[in-house]
């Protein structure tokens, strides 16, 4: 059963595929893993369309309308129905090793410590996670959140395994091997579910690093279950704290949207709760929000963003500054950004900005570099339209005080994925380079045909040709870095994991702040900007922006808060969007 490769050796290579293949993915959602395996088999060549995995019927529907070459699974909750897969080689792609079985794969990996976990491909039969092995990939461990784990090598090591497995597919020759628990090499067992009850926190004897382990096992989903102020909270977003002290479970500080609660050996920071509420839908919402005036008497622990980071703690905005150099991170929870954080980054922006750094680096988080306004708090506000309207208006000021610094240059180097008014940010920097596997959603149609702002009638145009710009808005479909560089949305990318495109950027980044042309470089920067000016006001394009945005947040049509109501309460689909449907389209139908 040695059919294990080191991630990476195929996640770039479409050599070797014989012709086309008609690709239906069926998955519960288009999550991060179908966002990469789209943009890496469009790559490729194959053809490709998606149905979400409603029900029974309208699956059985979808594969007699496409009648593909073979069906991908990339994220399931069900089983595929039998009608499917005994007329159809359906690979399912399982985040778990070899002899896996079950949910909760990551989650039962990082509570029971592993040093090694992996993805396999296998084909679906009667059995849930037990049908023969197309492919896997294994990777080492890290202690991280698994929402952090899962966007990372998860991802990665499912692209690996899923090329591979498409290649043996095509092959014609390729057996799968069924899985033998009698076999040595492996490793993985089937498993039940995790419950809250496996995940149950106890204050008075768990020390910090259980306690982490326990949240960042539900991270994204489901979070772990917990009392606060006698009310029922599930946790997320968690990291330790290694100066507070305190009473076991008690909360002993806050800061910006985190609360401290002590441990028996320390504390932890926790950043986000979700009210636990069988009645009616609740949202994951910042703690600080969540509980509001819950937390009068407890003290802020505040924290400036320049401060050296001798002690490990929360923090969501810091910089540092190096030969010449300023690095800006801002790692916010899902890349939301709501009214308060947008200002905080821009005094920390204009702070470093007013230093005597030569370039300024826009570091973002590794998760996500930014997604743009944060709709969850925006949902949770007295006045949703009112709050989207301060929240776009505080993501304009930072925008603004980016494309106006006159003694930088900037860069935004995207570690993490950027979606909406996150990539659009990013355009207000001098240069941008991508890790290599990021994915981006360079648009806002998807919330309710929302507009969209950030000055990007401005910033788009700069560096995209006139006549692709209305299709990279208008298409709500994902694009990888290779494909941003074409379309001149990046300058470069390089480097699949973080270290090395943190190396790779620090040594662009003081090159270009020790350039002997560096005084050239900002004069002909501030030169392009009063051209700029003079041809058409920045105000000018913000009150155009607005005026379109002030339609979506406060007219007749309810689409975008309709749409935001769906995106944060999690909606169940009741069908899969015609731009990912391609099979459902009319146009596709009558070419059949």
């Amino acid at each position: 059963m040695a059919i294990v490769l080191s991630i990476g050796s195929v996640a770039s290579n479409c050599l070797g595929f014989v012709d086309p293949l008609k690709i239906l993915f069926l998955t519960h959602s288009f999550n991060c893993l179908a966002q990469r395996l789209w943009i890496q088999l469009t790559r490729c060549g194959h053809e490709l369309t998606v149905e979400f995995d409603i029900n029974d019927t309208m699956t059985i529907e979808a594969v007699a309308l496409f009648q593909p070459d073979l069906i991908l699974a990339p994220f399931l909750k069900r089983a595929i129905p039998e009608a499917v897969w005994r007329r159809y080689t359906c690979l399912v792609v399982h985040p778990g090793i070899i002899g896996d079985r079950g949910p909760s794969a990551l989650d039962w990996a990082i509570m029971n410590d592993y040093r090694e976990w992996g993805v396999t491909v296998l084909q679906a039969n009667a059995e849930m996670d037990a049908g023969d092995i197309w492919a896997a990939e294994t990777f080492p461990m890290r202690f991280t959140r698994k929402s952090d784990l899962y966007r990372h090598e998860v991802v990665e090591a499912a692209t690996a395994a899923v090329l591979t497995a498409l290649h043996r597919f095509q092959s014609g020759s390729f057996k799968p091997v069924p899985l033998d628990y009698s076999q040595s090499d492996v490793h993985g067992r089937p498993h039940a579910p995790m419950r809250q009850a496996d995940r149950r926190i106890d204050w008075l004897k768990d020390d910090t690093c259980t306690i982490l382990t326990k949240i960042h096992a539900a991270d994204g989903f489901p979070g772990v279950l917990d009392t606060l102020f006698d009310q029922s909270y599930y946790l997320f977003d968690a990291c330790s704290e290694s100066q507070l002290t305190g009473k076991p479970g008690t909360i002993i500080a806050k800061r910006n949207n985190a609360i401290c609660r002590a441990t028996v050996d320390g504390a932890v920071w926790l950043g986000h709760l979700k009210p636990h509420n069988e009645s009616q839908p609740s949202l994951k919402l910042a703690a600080t929000v969540a509980l509001q005036q819950r937390l009068m008497e407890t003290p802020e622990a505040s924290i400036v963003p320049r401060a050296t980071a001798s002690a490990t703690t929360y923090r969501d905005i810091w910089y540092q500054q190096k030969n010449g150099v300023g690095y800006l991170h801002f790692a916010f929870y899902n890349g939301a950004m709501d009214s308060k954080q947008c200002k905080r980054l821009r005094d920390a922006y204009l702070e470093i900005a007013a230093s005597n750094v030569r370039v300024i680096v826009l570091m973002g988080g590794t998760e996500f570099w930014s997604n743009g306004i944060h709709l969850n708090h925006i949902e949770y506000a007295e006045s949703p339209a009112d709050e989207s309207w301060r929240n776009i208006n505080a993501m304009n000021d930072l925008v603004q005080a980016i494309i106006t610094t006159d003694r930088q240059l900037t860069i935004a180097a995207l570690r993490g994925n950027a979606g909406a008014g996150g990539v659009f940010l990013s355009l207000a920097a001098d240069f941008i380079y991508a890790r290599e596997s990021i994915i981006l959603n360079p648009h806002y149609k998807s919330m309710g045909n929302l507009y969209g702002s950030e000055y990007w009638t401005y910033l788009l145009p700069r560096r995209v040709r006139a006549d692709k710009i209305a299709s990279l808005m208008d298409n709500r479909l994902p694009i990888g870095a290779p494909e941003a560089q074409t379309l001149g949305l990046i300058d470069a990318y390089f480097a699949l994991d973080t270290t090395h495109f943190d190396r790779e950027i620090t040594a662009i980044a003081e090159k270009l702040a020790g350039s002997s042309d560096f005084a050239a470089r900002i004069r002909q920067k501030a030169e392009r900007r009063l051209a700029d000016e003079r041809q058409k006001p920045l105000q000018a394009y913000r009150d155009a922006e607005l005026r379109r945005m002030q339609l979506n947040f406060y007219g007749f049509d309810p689409s975008y808060h309709v749409a935001r109501y769906h995106f944060v309460h999690k909606v169940p689909h009741a069908w899969t969007p015609r731009y990912l449907a391609q099979h459902r389209r009319l146009e596709f139908n009558k070419t059949r």
